[in-house]
Order: structure tokens, then C-alpha cells, then sequence
């Protein structure tokens, strides 16, 4: 019987499908895989004494059971049907016919010898328990051994297209180099570029700036507005001891409350988890509880100060009370980027610029703060008709961007501190007094070894304590 030969991918680049296109003539399958030398297997075919009677095949069956496998149809027996495997996956053996010979029977066909080449047969497991190595020990037909396409015969070789340079190349040639991946800059590059990135413009703008003072129509402007105006009769002189007080406490509450939300904003899973004890299933991370614990204290801080300040008429100092106080901060601003700052005593007053940032800070983004704050807390106990006129998202929009102005305003006063007189500027704030000495110097010192203590003990070790008297702390 012939078969055509399964054909396969090229063998080489543009080649013809391997192997050739080609009948071959099959024979027994123990032939094939077995036998160390050619092999003709006979079948004898007889025909049955009457046309219209089919003939039964008697095949001669080994003691291999056979495999079955799933059924045909559904609900059906297994397939194949219970049986031993025919002699001639296991033993070599004849078919034949159970009918009687007739009187002439036809020759036998022999089938064809297969011819077989000089490899070994890759042997594997056996197929029943304790057997030898399946296929038995011989070597593989000569049709399937690969022949290398130089030495192939020319009819059977497949005509080679031209090869590329690529595939000429000496397999021992070296790989080409890859290309290098650029390597992402990491934080602390990106933190260089950006610093110098900023002090590339500060000083594209201190240039600009000392360029326009020395414009005439600039220095009249600088000459009717030298950066202040005059303070109602009655406003008070001097910074109080109170003042003093409270501003120490406002700084320190706003660097601890700022930490906090930052931590709160950061963390993905909190470390301990504060609920009140009346209602134990409404907990906030310990973060969230000390972060809006700081606010009240912060707020009622603030309260205080605002008191203290219109009784004693120091909000003449941080209120503007005339319309130029607007040209005269113009002046301010351009004084200090020309680097030629403009003339101050904060012992009696602030530049126009100074009580325009003072009166947003304390009227604007802290009321603000408050307001936001509150709706985005614990404390919060609006009704549906408050979520609706005041909802958490526009609270929450709005509280991120009022914390970044207060680092700001704290980093540029600090600065501004330190650049203008720094003795006598913390004489005046931390030791309420207007001569000489260092008394107000230490008391800064001191006052940011404070601040730096009470950010290292924001963690659970020493806030669970505190915590724990007003609720119940746990890590779950």
C-alpha cells in the first residue's frame, strides 16, 4: 500500500518543505522499526468461495492488552472494545483468512524491501510492564535520516535559494554588541537636575530684575513706594511676650500637622488603627487620629490669637489699612530680587509684602484649612443635605493645596529671616526684645531641637500610649 510522506518546514532558509514530496510503499511495521536488516512481510489474500458472502479476516493477536481510550458516542463503552493488540505491534505474524483456498489461488504480493540506513534507532520505554525498550534494537529507514543539503543526491534536493550575508557568516563569529538600554535616572538625579533647574532661573530672574531697577521710569516708581506706607496713629510697637509664645507653638503645631498628612496621605497600610470606645467598629489609622488630634490643638491655638490680637491692636500690623499698601508690596517684590532689600523694622512694622502674606495666612488658608479639615474627619456629622451642598471630594481637593501654601510661607519667612538680620530678627520674635544679645538665637536653637524630637516620636511605639487613653489602639 503506498502512503504519501508527511512533508515539514525547509531545511534551509527559502528551501522546499522537507522531506521531498514522494509515495512510499508501506510494510510491516516491525520492518520498519525493528529488524537490523531488509525485511519482506507477506499477505496472502484468498478469496472466498462465493462473491456475495463476505469473508471474514482472522488476524493472529499478541498477549498485549490493548489501550483504551474515551468513547465514540455519549454514554458509550470505551474505545476500543476490550482485546489484546494483533501480533504485529509485538510478534511478527501472518494474516489470513479463514476461508478455504479455491482451487487457484493468486500468487502472494510481496511487499517491497525497505532499504535502511547506518543510524541506530532511538529506543524508549517499553510498552507492557517488564518488557524491553520499544522500538526493539535496529536502525532507521533510509527515507527518514535528514541528509545534509551538500551532500543530498540531486534528486531529491530541493533547489537552494541565494543565502543571505547573515546566514554565511561563520558560526563561530561573534554576536553583534546589543544596543545599551539608557538607564532610567533615579530620585536623587532627578533632585540634582531640578535644583539646578531652579537656581538657573532664580538667577535668570535676579538679573532681570537688577536690569529693571536701573530703568528711570523703575526708580521713580521705587521712590514714591520704598516698599511700606504709614501705620495708624495708635498701632501698637513692639512684640509681646504672648506673640512670642504664640508663634513658637503655631510653628510647631504646623510642622507636626504637616508631617502627619503627609504620612496619612503616603501610607498604604497603617501600622495601628485608632477607634473611640463607644464605637469600636468606627476606627482611622493611628496617623489619621493624631494628625486631626494636632489640628484641635492648632485651632484652638489659633482662637487664642486671634483674641490676643484685636485686644491689643497688633492686627494693625498684619491688616492692611490703606489701598497702597498694594504698589508699595510691587516695590517690595522687586527690591528683594534685585537683591537690594528694602529698608524694614519689624520691631514696629512689616513691608507691605510681609502683611499681605501675614493676612492670608491667618484670615484666608488658615479658616480655610479648618473648613476642609473638618468635612474630610472623623468629626464631621453633616447630614445627606450637607453632602450634597459640601461634599468630601471638594474638601479634599482643596486641603492638599492650602497645606502647600503654609510650607511655603514657612520656608520663604524662615529664609527671609535668616537674610535680613538673623540676631536681631529672633531678638524680636523668641526674646520679645529690641536691644542686643543672643537670648532670642538660643531660644531658636532650642526651639528646633524641640520640633525635630516631637517629629521623631510620630510612630506607633510612642503615639499608642497617648492614643490608647482616649480609645483603643490596635494593629488590626
Amino acid at each position: 500500500m503506498t502512503r504519501i510522506v508527511r512533508r515539514g518546514l525547509p531545511r534551509v532558509p527559502g528551501g522546499e518543505p522537507w522531506p521531498p514530496a514522494r509515495e512510499v510503499v508501506s510494510a510491516v511495521d516491525d520492518a520498519r522499526f525493528g529488524a537490523a536488516a531488509p525485511v519482506t512481510a507477506a499477505v496472502v489474500i484468498e478469496e472466498a468461495p462465493a462473491p456475495s458472502v463476505p469473508t471474514p479476516a482472522t488476524v493472529v493477536l499478541s498477549e498485549v492488552p490493548l489501550r483504551r481510550g474515551l468513547p465514540r458516542v455519549e454514554g458509550g463503552e470505551p474505545w476500543p472494545a476490550e482485546g489484546f493488540a494483533p501480533a504485529r505491534f509485538g510478534v511478527p505474524a501472518e494474516v489470513v483468512t479463514t476461508a478455504a483456498a479455491p482451487a487457484e489461488a493468486p500468487a502472494a504480493i510481496e511487499a517491497p524491501a525497505v532499504a535502511f540506513s547506518d543510524v541506530p534507532l532511538r529506543r524508549g520505554l517499553p510498552r507492557v510492564e517488564g518488557g524491553e525498550p520499544w522500538p526493539p534494537a535496529g536502525f532507521a529507514p533510509a527515507w527518514a535520516v535528514v541528509v545534509a543539503p551538500d551532500s543530498a543526491p540531486e534528486a531529491v534536493a530541493p533547489e537552494a535559494e541565494p543565502v543571505t550575508a547573515l546566514a554565511e557568516a561563520p558560526a563561530s563569529s561573534p554576536a553583534p554588541d546589543p544596543i545599551p538600554t539608557p538607564r532610567r535616572m533615579g530620585r536623587g538625579g532627578r533632585i540634582a537636575v531640578a535644583l539646578i533647574a531652579l537656581l538657573a532661573v532664580v538667577a535668570a530672574v535676579v538679573l532681570v530684575a537688577r536690569w529693571l531697577v536701573t530703568l528711570d521710569g523703575v526708580q521713580g516708581f521705587l521712590a514714591d513706594y520704598p516698599g511700606t506706607y504709614a501705620l495708624p496713629e495708635d498701632a501698637p510697637v513692639g512684640i509681646p511676650a504672648w506673640l512670642s509664645w504664640q508663634h513658637f507653638f503655631n510653628v510647631f503645631l504646623i510642622v507636626l500637622i504637616a508631617r502627619t498628612g503627609l504620612m496619612v496621605r503616603r501610607q498604604q497600610r497603617p501600622e495601628a488603627y485608632w477607634a473611640p470606645r463607644s464605637d469600636p467598629k468606627d476606627r482611622s489609622s493611628l496617623m489619621s487620629w493624631t494628625h486631626q488630634a494636632l489640628d484641635i490643638f492648632w485651632v484652638v491655638n489659633g482662637a487664642v490669637y486671634l483674641v490676643l490680637l484685636f485686644a491689643t491692636g497688633q492686627w494693625m500690623r498684619i491688616v492692611p489699612t490703606s489701598w497702597d499698601v498694594f504698589p508699595n508690596a510691587v516695590s517690595a517684590v522687586l527690591q528683594y530680587l534685585s537683591l537690594d532689600f528694602p529698608a524694614h523694622d519689624s520691631w514696629a512694622y512689616y513691608n507691605s509684602l510681609q502683611q499681605i502674606f501675614y493676612f492670608l495666612a491667618v484670615f484666608v488658608a488658615a479658616p480655610l484649612a479648618i473648613a476642609t479639615g473638618v468635612r474630610m474627619s472623623m468629626y464631621w456629622r453633616g447630614g445627606a443635605r450637607w453632602d450634597r451642598v459640601y461634599p468630601k471630594s471638594v474638601a479634599r481637593a482643596l486641603h492638599f493645596p492650602v497645606m502647600i501654601y503654609f510650607v511655603a510661607f514657612v520656608v520663604g519667612h524662615v529664609a527671609l529671616v535668616l537674610t535680613t538680620g538673623a540676631r536681631a530678627n529672633l531678638q524680636h520674635m523668641y526674646a520679645a526684645s529690641d536691644g542686643g544679645g543672643w537670648l532670642g538665637v538660643v531660644m531658636f536653637v532650642i526651639s528646633l531641637v524641640v520640633i525635630a524630637g516631637a517629629s521623631f516620636a510620630l510612630r506607633p511605639l510612642f503615639l499608642a500610649p497617648v492614643a490608647g487613653r482616649f480609645g483603643s489602639v490596635t494593629s488590626r
